[in-house]
């Protein structure tokens, strides 16, 4: 079974302006299933091949020249990381030919082949970014053309109403679409699964970590902190080893796309990448994994409902805009008087505020953040209050209130 996903147009598009497709993200987001099915639809012959298989691995690896004449375009080729040097050999290939979308690639580690893609194959190569499903997908809900933003709510976005348990299932479950099948595999052998799979594989061959059972610990100390400023040196010390150590460990986990560090909103951009940010799991589920939330009714009641529920709104945003083939200019703002407001979306010259709430029934209490960033002369769009509401409605002239399932 097949969903569809938003982001198939933005892989078109991009197929018939670069010579090169690469798409990227985490582990088991459905890079393969969507490159197969859009493969399907092109009404010719392209090639597939994987290196998770242990012969074109090894012909990449070894002869990446001579893998390039066996695999030729139009092909798919997965699994890209396991031989990063096939994409210099690429290079003359696609110098030869003028043909837009020969070559589409899939990887699922990010700084080191993002690394190899921007010394082989820069003005070549266009670049995807695929995340799990979103809620919307995973409800098979149609698409709209723009992206999430409280001033451009439609009757489709807001018509879609889902009560607390509804909502909670879909945080516990996260978005790998192996798990909105009808036949999915329970959720804790899935997970554990999963994260033996990326800690044996994608772990331990990027970095040189002797103590799995510490970053699997770091992982687990992470997770309870999701939507939470980052702290390193206190997860560091929860975990027991250096803040150099755990610094390196979170930067994998981001290049992996296993975590999103949300930066704080300034006028002035560089400070913006100084200061504390705001860390998320990008997958619910696995965060309810790790944290021992493994079913709606308990993460709804749980100590972490509202941090969970704050995270899924983060992702969701930012799958409204990545699956839309832009990066989500999104920030959170808080000032010295602690007054904060959970998600900034920044565009065309305006600050649109979005604050989460855990209730069905949110008052003006809610605005207080909103109030705080408009003392400060920014200039603001509508504002959205992002809650378990059946329906909209407005708290004051410039702010709604509006159901999660807003977000498509």
């Amino acid at each position: 079974m097949y969903i569809i996903r938003y982001i198939e147009g933005h892989v078109t598009r991009v197929s018939g302006s670069f010579p090169v497709v690469l798409v990227t993200g985490a582990r088991q987001v459905g890079k393969t299933t969507l490159m197969k099915e859009l493969a399907s639809r092109e009404g010719i012959d392209r090639g597939y091949v994987s290196l998770d298989e242990f012969g074109p691995r090894s012909m990449a690896q070894d002869d990446p020249a001579l893998f390039w004449q066996r695999y030729q375009a139009p092909v798919v080729v997965d699994e890209i990381q396991h031989a990063p040097g096939l994409l210099e050999h690429l290079k003359p290939v696609v110098d030869r030919s003028e043909q837009r979308g020969g070559f589409w690639l899939t990887g699922s580690q990010s700084f080191p082949l993002m690394r190899d893609v921007s010394e082989s194959l820069a003005g070549r190569a266009g670049i995807v970014t695929l995340m799990g499903l979103s809620a919307a997908e995973a409800a098979e809900r149609e698409a709209v053309a723009s992206p999430f933003r409280p001033d451009r709510l439609t009757d489709l976005a807001t018509n879609a109403a889902a009560d607390l348990l509804a909502v909670f299932r879909a945080i516990t479950r996260g978005g790998f679409p192996r798990l909105a099948h009808p036949d999915a595999p329970a959720l804790e052998t899935f997970y554990d699964s999963y994260l033996q799979t990326y800690i044996e594989r994608d772990v331990r061959s990027l970095l040189n970590i002797s103590n799995l059972a510490a970053f699997r610990r770091f992982l687990r100390v992470l997770a309870a902190r999701t939507g939470q400023l980052l702290n390193i040196s206190d997860a560091s010390r929860d975990v027991g080893v250096a803040v150099s150590t755990a610094k390196e460990w979170l930067h994998l986990l981001e290049a992996t796309h296993q975590v999103y560090l949300l930066r704080p909103y300034f006028e002035n951009i560089g400070k913006r990448q100084i200061k504390t940010p705001k860390m998320y799991f990008v997958d619910t589920g696995l965060a309810c994994h790790l944290t021992g939330w493994r079913t709606a009714e308990s993460a709804s009641a749980g100590a972490m409902a509202g941090s969970l529920l704050e995270t899924f709104v983060v992702a969701e945003v930012l799958k409204s805009y990545r699956h839309r083939g832009r990066e989500a200019p999104i920030w959170f703002y808080r000032d010295k008087e602690r007054n904060e407001v959970d998600v900034v979306i920044a565009e065309d010259g305006l600050l649109f505020p979005v604050e989460v709430k855990l209730s069905a029934t949110p008052d003006r209490s809610a605005l207080s953040g909103v109030r705080a960033v408009g003392r400060t002369g920014a200039k603001l769009g509508r504002g959205a209050v992002v809650c378990m509401t059946d329906r909209p409605f407005s708290l004051s002239e410039d702010v709604d209130a509006v159901p999660v399932s807003a977000i498509v």
